[in-house]
């Protein structure tokens, strides 16, 4: 389980493709992996992914065919860079958001626009997902947890400030970069609920 509060950005050093899957190493800082143990779960852009190796700065994680098939796994390449963030523990403030480093789908940066300090992005979703998107409700977009601002049709917006921009890889997004999705837990919990 994850709060949606990125930690480090990671590099993508090498991609090992194999018949079906991949393992890739990422490079970080040294003192995120201080404390990292072989197994340990990463939110590596939203993807709840197990460490296999780690070596001073960077660490190695197995990607099986189905989280290629079903997040942006499939666009990275060396040299690609993503949100890191590690698993919460039970002493920590949540900062953000449950969020669970499953993804529902990957969404499409429809639009971008500096507003003022901030950088607004309105990003397209499925109808699948849609039902789960509500205004002021939360998100979690490649990792980051974000409030939804507001929802149009099959879009909603969310508003980036400066230090997010900065701490994140959402400042490498431009109009039609494809982002992973991962709608809030409760809704996702009600609506199973309210069909039973």
């Amino acid at each position: 389980m994850f709060t949606g509060i990125i930690q480090e950005i990671g590099n993508i050093m090498e991609i090992d493709s194999h018949e079906l899957d991949k393992q890739i190493i990422f490079k970080t800082e040294k003192k995120f992996l201080d404390d990292m143990n072989i197994g340990d779960s990463l939110s590596i852009n939203g993807v709840c992914l197990s460490v296999v190796e780690t070596k001073d700065d960077t660490f190695s994680v197995d990607v099986s065919n189905e989280t290629i098939k079903l997040t942006t796994f499939s666009d990275l390449k060396v040299n690609s860079t993503v949100n890191l963030e590690k698993a919460m523990t039970l002493s920590e403030k949540i900062n953000g958001h449950f969020v669970s480093g499953h993804v529902d789908e990957t969404g499409i940066v429809k639009e971008k626009k500096i507003i003022g300090r901030s950088t607004c992005f309105l990003i397209e979703v499925s109808s699948d997902i849609k039902k789960f998107v509500s205004k002021k409700g939360s998100i979690s977009i490649d990792g980051v947890s974000l409030t939804i601002n507001f929802v149009k049709e099959n879009c909603f917006g969310v508003n980036i400030i400066p230090h997010t921009l900065l701490r994140t890889i959402m400042s490498n997004y431009d109009v039609g970069t494809r982002v992973n999705i991962e709608v809030d837990l409760i809704a996702r919990y009600l609506e199973t609920l309210l069909i039973k």
